[in-house]
């Protein structure tokens, strides 16, 4: 029986070489030599990773099984828990709990994450992380009804945003809002709120109206209490400026 041998031993140097394989030679004794055939290192990791030891059978399942191992390793190590480690990125920028310092949007954790329970179909989700400043806990959960991230414990969310009427200004109309507006029974609804915001609203814009009258119904007198004024800065000016050049102040 022909057996099979390498010609050399395998050089670590070479793995990298695409080299064409020589032809096979016989020997006097018989036995038929192979030289050895360089393979990438992408080519070895890829053996490597799909290695089978002899001792392991087709009846035994997969390598994991074969190993007593999880294919996400020590992501899964507490797996029976229902935790799942991951990497968690901060969806916006928080107080931390601990040391009071600032955890910024973006920042990522390797976090717990579980299942705490259901809103209708969609599973509510919690995840579990330490601070990076101080190994303060934080414990994140989402919100499926708000679509937003919900601080538990361990954090206080930083406040960057205002309500608008609190800043007394107008909400922009969404795109969804104006295309419901192209609806003749929307808009009718939409009409009859306005009228009622303008209820609400027209003492204060009277009493704007009226101010904004009696500081502008003399425009001669404004005009003229305007040029007194800047006639008066004007015989000021040199005063601070001689001020300014005796004691050498810029």
């Amino acid at each position: 029986m022909t057996r099979i041998t390498h010609s050399s031993f395998i050089n670590l140097d070479e793995l990298g070489r695409t080299e064409a394989p020589a032809a096979a030679t016989s020997s006097d004794n018989g036995t038929e030599k192979v030289p050895f055939k360089p393979i990438s290192s992408l080519a070895a990791a890829r053996a490597d990773n799909f290695y089978y030891p002899p001792e392991w059978t087709p009846k035994q399942g997969s390598l994991n099984k074969f190993h007593g191992q999880h294919a996400l390793r020590e992501r899964a190590k507490k797996i029976d828990q229902g935790i799942l480690i991951i990497r968690f990125e901060m969806p916006f920028n928080v107080w931390c709990g601990g040391c009071n310092s600032m955890i910024a949007k973006g920042v990522r954790f390797n976090a717990e994450k579980k299942q705490v329970g259901n809103y209708y179909s969609t599973k509510i989700w919690s995840f579990t992380m330490k601070s990076a400043c101080c190994k303060h806990e934080i414990v994140i959960q989402t919100d499926p009804k708000n679509c937003e991230y919900v601080i538990i414990s361990g954090a206080q969310r930083k406040t960057e945003e205002f309500d608008v009427e609190d800043a007394e200004t107008f909400a922009l109309p969404a795109d969804e809002e104006r295309g419901k507006l192209a609806d003749p029974f929307c808009r009718l609804e939409h009409q009859a709120v306005d009228l009622q915001k303008k209820k609400e609203a027209e003492p204060v814009l009277v009493l704007l109206q009226r101010i904004s009258d009696a500081r502008h119904s003399d425009d001669y007198a404004l005009n003229k209490a305007l040029r007194a004024r800047l006639r008066s800065q004007k015989k000021e000016l040199p005063k601070k400026r001689s001020f300014q050049g005796k004691w050498d102040l810029a």
